[in-house]
């Protein structure tokens, strides 16, 4: 009788075990799926708004549109969502928890040895709730804004200098982690 009691608990260990390992792959996919919504979404109206007004006209995108469309994104999914970074601009907005900061300084220890930054990405069940960071990296467009300050103009200094006085968020180059796309929903 035990040992077919061990046979049987053998047997249903790993059919305990998968459905919890294929949830959290779906819920790491979904995860995945609605923080890179928001990048296209937001450099798309960056180009739009360049394209008319320049890049000191494109900054209100970031600072309004980018947290409307964040908003929209969560009541669409359920997720909550948000841009931070290490180097912040918009403190009331864009400061990482401990958990966010640890991913930000891990993504930048892994692109310094090599990753590509676009594929950094982290994701884990903490409590009831499933938390993910997806790296952002510095596009060519972001330059304009967030690109070393003795090349930005000076319409763009000055906006910068208006609307974020404690700005921290310039002296990057292409491809360097600009911050990240956080997102987290309870389970």
């Amino acid at each position: 009788m035990k040992t077919l009691l061990i046979a049987a608990a053998a047997l249903v260990a790993p059919l305990v075990t998968m459905p919890a390992h294929a949830g959290d792959d779906a819920v790491s996919g979904e995860a995945r799926k609605v923080a890179t919504t928001l990048p296209p979404k937001l450099l798309a109206a960056l180009q739009e708004e360049i394209s008319k007004s320049g890049p000191e006209g494109a900054i209100p995108v970031c600072r309004d549109m980018a947290p409307k469309m964040a908003g929209e994104i969560s009541r669409q999914t359920g997720w909550k969502i948000k841009r931070v970074s290490l180097k912040t601009r918009n403190d009331a907005r864009a400061i990482p928890d401990a958990w966010e900061k640890a991913a930000l300084e891990d993504f930048d220890k892994r692109a310094a040895a090599g990753e590509p930054p676009a594929q950094l990405e982290k994701g884990e069940k903490i409590d009831n709730e499933y938390r993910y960071v997806k790296a952002l990296p510095v596009q060519p467009l972001c330059l304009s804004c967030h690109g070393p300050v003795d090349q930005l103009g000076i319409a763009v200094k000055s906006a910068l200098g208006q609307h974020y006085p404690n700005d921290r968020a310039t002296g990057y180059s292409i491809g360097q982690i600009r911050g990240a796309i956080s997102v987290r929903k309870s389970l």
